[in-house]
């Protein structure tokens, strides 16, 4: 499936979307290096070798391009959102657990992920690979770039 570009500068508020979040009990962070660890090996666990590979690229930037959703009670993650971890301007991965999805988890992400690259200076961002493409086009007007299939991923190493 085609990329898609997100223009940064007309998202929707990251403040009501963090406070839906809240309602379940679930906390919005960017991680600090001493959880490096925890957040590549859950991501690892529950989403495979590739975007644990990319969530740990993201700690090499600063600021940290990557944010986590925690469980309050638990203190446990959740979820992942990160960009600027395969290429600059890139968002994701990202991923929600399972049991945790339906709260609004990862439109938070997402949001905190966009507006902070806004932020850190961009205009734009481009969702490389986008698996729910009409949830992009929904949530932050996301549109398909022609003719960017299979893009940065075409050679990448699948397997070993």
């Amino acid at each position: 499936m085609a990329d898609m570009l997100v223009k940064l500068y007309e998202l929707p508020d990251l403040v009501k979307a963090i406070e839906e979040t809240q309602k379940h009990g679930i906390i919005i962070k960017r991680p600090i290096g001493p959880e490096k660890y925890f957040v590549v090996e859950w991501v690892r666990e529950k989403f495979g070798n590739h975007w644990a590979s990319e969530v740990d690229m993201t700690f090499s930037n600063k600021p940290i391009s990557s944010f986590i959703a925690l469980d309050a009670v638990t203190n446990k993650i959740v979820g992942f959102a990160c960009y600027d971890a395969t290429v600059r301007g890139f968002f994701g991965p990202t991923g929600v657990d399972e049991t945790y999805r339906g709260k609004g988890i990862g439109t938070a992400l997402l949001l905190a992920c966009l507006h902070d690259m806004f932020n850190v200076g961009y205009a734009y961002a481009i969702i490389g690979d986008p698996g729910p493409v009409e949830y992009y086009k929904k949530t932050v007007n996301a549109i398909e770039i022609e003719d960017s299939h299979p893009g940065i991923y075409k050679n990448m190493v699948r397997d070993i």
